[in-house]
């Protein structure tokens, strides 16, 4: 398996880039924030990877740490997930988003994602919550208060999308007294 290359950047792509590892260019996909990470073409770069083999070829997704990698291996784990679902999904959310969806159950942060839907992101919290190596959901901070505060406003009868975007940058550590009043002060204000 091929865990991570260091070389240069040979060429840049929409998709992914061509790095030059001692002479040998190795084609890599990457999620858009990675590859905006990725220095000008001609410099030194590190970039963690991971071999993905089918049947009718082979194929290399790299990613800008060693953490996302991993969640991309997680995410493979689950069941209807394959290597370009988990490309869009760590290219739309950031790691502890991603962590604090599953943890929290915040379908609705996952179907921000393209291709995923509801059904979907239903299935991916239940196969990775498991997966992710969190004994307690007190560890995420703010994952308890934000999860009290979706409780909330769902029992209040407020949509989906009007959660997500009253809960939108609020501070996740603050207390569930707070954190309520800020969303109902964003909701009043539509």
């Amino acid at each position: 398996m091929i865990g991570r290359l260091r070389g240069t950047v040979a060429a840049m792509g929409a998709e992914g880039t061509l790095l030059d590892v001692g002479g040998v260019g190795f084609e890599v996909a990457m999620p858009p924030r990675a590859l905006a990470d990725l220095p000008a073409v001609g410099e030194p770069v590190v970039v963690y990877t991971h071999l993905h083999l089918r049947e009718d070829g082979m194929s290399l997704f790299g990613f800008a740490t060693a953490e996302e990698r991993d969640l991309f291996r997680l995410l493979l784990g689950a069941n209807g997930v394959g290597p370009r679902l988990a490309l869009a999904i760590l290219g739309t959310l950031r790691p502890a988003e991603l962590r604090r969806a599953v943890v929290t159950a915040d379908a609705d942060t996952l179907t921000m994602v393209p291709g995923v839907g509801k059904r979907t992101a239903q299935r991916l919290i239940l196969d990775l919550r498991a997966r992710f190596e969190m004994p307690d959901l007190l560890e995420i901070p703010g994952a308890g208060s934000l999860a009290e505060v979706r409780g909330a406003l769902e029992g209040l009868g407020y949509q989906p999308a009007e959660i997500r975007q009253a809960l939108e940058g609020l501070a996740a550590d603050g207390e569930v007294e707070g954190l309520l009043r800020a969303a109902l002060q964003r909701l009043g204000k539509r």
